[in-house]
């Protein structure tokens, strides 16, 4: 009986490319670990196609490709690191930490990339200190994985993250508070909430807001508040009190919506002229903040946003997020109101709460 895995190894060294390529992908369907060795060496191929095919199958083989694959790291040939990098990154395999540790050093971006990668799925804290100079990486794909490498390893990565908040390079900084709002750990609140009031870039500042709403510490709750004097900040100071859920954000989100609180100076927007602002992106941001923390005594709040066309839209949906208590709010908006457009949210809040015309 013909051997067909022994057919196609041997079909990788055929001359048409589309034999070879054809031959990696049976292999990776046949998953037989004899095909490794000539699936790494196919990584090689001078055809882009065959290299492809070759990576999806030894991607599929998994674990049994990791020893060869490791080796390759090491290489001269770059393209052939940038391969077994891409697959390694897949299999996620704790047998090639090292191997990937010394791969940040990399001069190819793109090994860098996915040994980040690789790193933060396998999840072994002793990347973390490795992982933590790609933030100032000059490729901004390679920062992202560092950063993301560094939240999915958890709260052993949060002292360094803390520590990083004090560097002199804002993108560090940055990626540092984004991935400490990811792994949540209540640690980084006190950190965070210096950074809100303290650091110098702007950016760093919203994102710092936006990571205290994402870890949802009640104790953000009134430095978020103080936070949304900070034009550029108040938004997603508004959108964290909304995740965070405190009933205590009630009255200074009421007020966003209502108006009451409006800043004398809001910034357009760039792009939209001066019909459209900053503060206008807060009350959208502070309705669905209310819908999130459900307090039935702003529904009343929520219904006179229906006449105001920047928030109508929100102020329906979140009308409808609180369920049965909000349906004789809107009925009663359909026996006072007249204009069409109002007439259109609440009847589709209403549908969606379940209530038909016929049930009046």
């Amino acid at each position: 009986m013909a051997d067909s895995v022994a057919e196609q190894i041997a079909a990788l060294k055929d001359e048409d490319w589309g034999i070879r390529e054809e031959a990696a992908a049976a292999l990776g369907s046949s998953r037989d670990t004899r095909a490794v060795i000539p699936l790494v060496a196919a990584l090689r191929d001078p055809d882009r196609a065959v290299r492809d095919a070759a990576i999806a199958a030894l991607t599929t083989i998994g674990e049994a490709s990791v020893p060869a694959l490791a080796g390759c790291l090491a290489d001269r040939d770059l393209t052939l690191q940038e391969s077994a990098a891409s697959i390694l990154a897949v299999i996620a395999d704790a047998r090639v930490v090292d191997p990937l540790i010394a791969s940040l050093n990399s001069p190819d971006w793109i090994v860098r990339m996915h040994a980040a990668k690789a790193l933060g799925r396998i999840g072994d804290p002793k990347a973390v200190k490795p992982l933590l100079p790609l933030l100032q990486d000059k490729v901004k794909a390679v920062r992202v994985e560092a950063a993301n490498g560094l939240a999915l390893l958890g709260k052993a990565a949060v002292p360094l993250l803390v520590e990083a908040l004090k560097h002199h390079d804002w993108l560090v900084r940055l990626h540092a508070v984004e991935a400490l709002g990811r792994i949540k750990s209540p640690e980084s609140v006190e950190p965070l909430l210096r950074v809100l009031f303290n650091d110098r870039d702007t950016a760093v500042r919203v994102d710092a807001a936006r990571s205290l709403g994402e870890i949802g510490d009640a104790r953000a709750v009134e430095f978020l508040v103080t936070a949304m004097t900070d034009l550029d900040v108040r938004p997603q100071a508004v959108e964290a009190l909304g995740k965070i859920g405190d009933r205590r954000a009630v009255p200074s989100l009421v007020a966003v919506v209502t108006g009451s609180s409006r800043p004398a100076e809001s910034r357009s927007l760039d792009g939209c002229g001066d019909r459209w602002d900053q503060e206008m992106v807060a009350m959208e941001a502070a309705v669905k903040a209310l819908a999130q923390i459900r307090d039935e005594a702003t529904i009343p709040v929520l219904v006179a946003a229906l006449q105001n066309t920047v928030t109508r839209a929100e102020a329906a949906a979140a009308l409808g997020a609180f369920g049965p208590p909000a349906i004789p709010f809107l009925l009663d908006v359909l026996k006072k109101e007249r204009d069409e457009n109002i007439l259109f949210h609440a009847k589709g809040t209403l549908a969606q709460l379940g209530w038909r015309p016929n049930r009046m």
